[in-house]
């Protein structure tokens, strides 16, 4: 039997500059999510997967935000997705970034831009290895399909869950090449609880406030203060999450600048966005108050949401807390499973270094595959300061060990016929 993963590792250091360029060219289109326009990166993707004899089925999530689903191999018993999604959060300030940021640069060892990290780079490589198996005609025994997303930056409505909930694929084992620590992918993932309440005031001209009216915005501080305590929440963690909780917290304390391990197992809370009053001389007549929390393993949303009214009620505020946009409690994949053995023991490999899982403080849409019976995890090529800010960059070195990552964990997880 020909050593397919011998051969694809010295194809990818031989086609490397092959990969640098197609991370370039997929930052050169300013893609920012909103408005989430995918259609011209979508159509160079099917280009460049075209070029490799490979064919892609288009979901269209909505007008612009095209999902893409090409796939290599055999019908068997396996079936891996790779998952990418081709969205960027807008650029902000031009003038703060020292490379323009759709510019694509190559540079010292980088490759410069908006999306570089998050997630391009990763998407890159998922890219280039799906189109080397293609070109090498590797027997895959199984199924590899490649699942590109164009809605991810914005909660994703019409990314991963609309295409997992209309079952317009599915699989046994996801990898998704989301930003990660090079030698520690991420197998799981904190809740998320984001809820807003409104205060109601009473109106009245400015320059007799406070003894006449009552400010809206006032009494809204006062449930601001309040909601502080939701830190205080302790879960009920159960042994197997508190193992990884301490695996978690032992590398948050030796890799960060600064020791945030307490965020994995306790509950966040950021005041978000606060609008309220109408106009600088009334006493405002109303408020409303945006929060994001996170939740630990322990604890479930809707026991967060119910404490966040207790404090709200307790500090005198009449008013209920609701939910919107992203609630679901923390989840993981066991870093016993299969899919995650694989891509540890291959980060080590490619590496020579020691690799093992940890947990993230935020969510990603890692939770849906969970949702739908999917072990996945996510690892990708990343400068993860950059993530989100300005100068946003990848280094090219992390790209290459990525590809190879993606291909030994493909190449043993499906197998091969000959």
């Amino acid at each position: 039997m020909k050593d397919w993963k011998e051969l694809v590792l010295e194809e990818i250091d031989k086609n490397q500059e092959e990969l640098i360029q197609l991370c370039s060219k997929l930052l050169q289109f300013p893609n920012e999510n909103p408005p989430g326009d995918s259609r011209p990166i979508s159509q160079f993707i099917m280009n460049y997967l075209k070029e490799s004899g490979i064919s892609t089925t288009v979901y269209p999530g909505n007008e612009t935000m095209l999902n893409l689903v090409s796939t290599l191999g055999n019908p068997g018993d396996k079936h891996l997705l790779y998952c990418g999604h081709t969205d960027v959060v807008p650029a902000g300030d031009l003038s703060r970034w020292e490379i323009p940021p759709f510019s694509g640069l190559i540079k010292d060892g980088y490759i410069n831009g908006r999306g570089a990290s998050d997630m391009k780079g990763g998407v890159a490589g998922l890219l280039f290895t799906v189109a080397l198996f293609a070109r090498l005609g590797i027997p895959l025994a199984g199924q590899l399909s490649l699942l590109l997303v164009a809605d991810e930056e914005t909660g994703g409505e019409f990314g991963v869950p609309w295409v997992l909930d209309q079952g317009l694929i599915t699989g046994t084992a996801a990898l998704i090449a989301e930003p990660s620590s090079r030698l520690n992918p991420t197998i799981g993932q904190k809740g998320s609880c984001w809820f807003e309440f409104t205060v109601k005031g009473v109106p009245g001209h400015g320059s007799l406030s406070p003894l006449n009216g009552d400010s809206a915005i006032v009494k809204a501080c006062k449930g601001i203060q309040a909601l502080q305590k939701l830190w205080e929440l302790k879960p009920n963690i159960p042994e197997e999450e508190q193992r990884i909780i301490d695996i978690t917290q032992k590398y948050i304390r030796e890799r960060e600048p600064k020791d945030l391990s307490d965020i994995i197992d306790h509950v966040s809370v950021n005041i978000g966005t606060i609008q309220g009053g109408t106009k600088v001389n009334m006493v405002a007549d109303g408020c409303t108050v945006q929060v994001d929390s996170r939740v630990p393993f322990g604890l479930d949303y809707t026991e967060v949401l119910a404490e966040a009214n207790r404090l709200l009620r307790e500090a005198g505020i009449e008013t209920e807390a609701k939910p919107f946009g992203f609630y679901g409690n923390a989840n993981w994949t066991s870093d016993k499973d299969e899919i995650v053995d694989l891509v540890v023991k291959n980060i080590a490999k490619v590496t020579q270094e020691d690799a093992y899982g940890v947990l993230q403080w935020a969510s990603s849409d890692a939770r849906y595959f969970r949702m739908h019976g999917i072990p996945v995890l996510q690892y990708g090529p990343a400068e993860l300061s950059g993530i989100h800010s300005f100068n946003e960059r990848v280094p090219i070195q992390n790209l290459i060990e990525s590809a190879k990552v993606y291909a030994l964990t493909a190449l043993e997880y499906l197998g091969t016929t000959k």
